[in-house]
């Protein structure tokens, strides 16, 4: 690629994407009269539902255009896993227990071998999450879709005295990130973008994986997370998805300085090199090797850093907003 590769540049926009958002969410001004009211505002990882002493939570997502990827290696096995994934890891932010799962997939036509390999992933991470899949939709859309696209939403539960909402954040508080096993599920854009562009699908990688296969491969699941926060107290959590180091601002009106990054995989250093992508793009766009972090008063994160021995202190949160890199602003 003879220029620098953005996000931008292969189709995806976050600062128009923020804007869209912006201007969606404040239209949706109604709220249900009567029981079961809302908890806090629409912009976390999950919503929240009072439900008497419960707080339920709902969440939506989907596998997005690592989809072309299982196309074209004609492997649509894990993707399930990946849909469950980025569902259930946003519940887990807010402490909240994942319980019922839905899907939806939509396509220009159907294939019984596509469909079977799909409900493979789904159960396999219905199983990692212990979640029970209650039911979905499936809807052929030829005009309107072109390929397949998965889905899926997520409910989940909590005492309202567990949820954890990142409102006890305080500056001087550490960032502990859990490693990543890869791309997970976002930046998928970019990546194929830089990986057709050196035609390198099949190309190995150190790590004997092909490109495309690491493209591939599955989301984790951080399912040890509800039982690590019985144990220590933590005042917020992060999953890093499409945003990278930003999904952060999400948490807290204060601001997080990333000095000790967890070492990235591979595959971002091939894309970033090969892409000629800017540290900064990168770190906006992947979640470059930490996939999900935990918020905790300083003391609190040795007992993280023993259940999750390739965990780390990355960073800390300061009193001025803003997420940093090395001192360096990522926006």
């Amino acid at each position: 690629m003879s220029n620098p590769g953005t996000y931008r540049q292969a189709g995806v926009d976050i600062g128009l994407e923020a804007k869209a958002i912006s201007a969606l969410v404040h239209n949706l001004s109604f709220r249900r009269k009567g029981q079961y009211p809302m908890m806090g505002s629409v912009g976390h990882f999950a919503g929240l539902i009072d439900f008497g002493p419960l707080a339920l939570a709902l969440t939506v997502d989907g596998v997005g255009t690592k989809m072309l990827v299982a196309d074209r290696l004609k492997d649509w096995s894990t993707v399930g896993i990946d849909c469950m994934a980025m569902n259930v890891n946003d519940l887990y932010v807010m402490n909240m227990e994942p319980v019922a799962f839905v899907d939806y997939i939509a396509t220009d036509r159907l294939s019984v071998e596509q469909m079977a390999q799909i409900g493979l992933g789904l159960n396999e991470g219905a199983r990692q999450a212990n979640v029970n899949i209650v039911g979905g939709e499936t809807a052929t859309l030829r005009g309107l879709v072109n390929g397949l696209d998965l889905a899926g939403t997520c409910l989940g539960i909590q005492e309202k005295g567990k949820v954890i909402d990142g409102g006890k954040i305080r500056p001087g508080d550490l960032v502990v990130g859990l490693p990543s096993s890869g791309i997970h599920s976002n930046g998928l854009s970019l990546a194929r973008r830089v990986v057709e562009s050196e035609d390198a699908w099949n190309k190995t990688l150190p790590n004997g994986r092909s490109l495309g296969r690491e493209l591939l491969h599955p989301t984790i699941i951080y399912h040890q997370v509800l039982a690590l926060t019985r144990e220590t107290e933590v005042h917020g959590m992060c999953h890093v998805t499409g945003g990278g180091l930003l999904n952060f601002s999400r948490l807290t009106r204060f601001g997080f300085d990333f000095t000790d990054p967890l070492p990235p995989q591979e595959i971002f250093s091939w894309v970033q090199d090969h892409g000629k992508v800017e540290t900064d793009e990168m770190y906006r766009t992947f979640n470059m090797g930490m996939g999900y972090a935990f918020v905790v008063p300083e003391g609190a994160e040795d007992h993280i850093l023993s259940t999750f021995p390739e965990s780390r202190v990355v960073g800390c949160v300061t009193p001025v907003p803003g997420v940093r890199l090395k001192g360096h602003p990522i926006s």
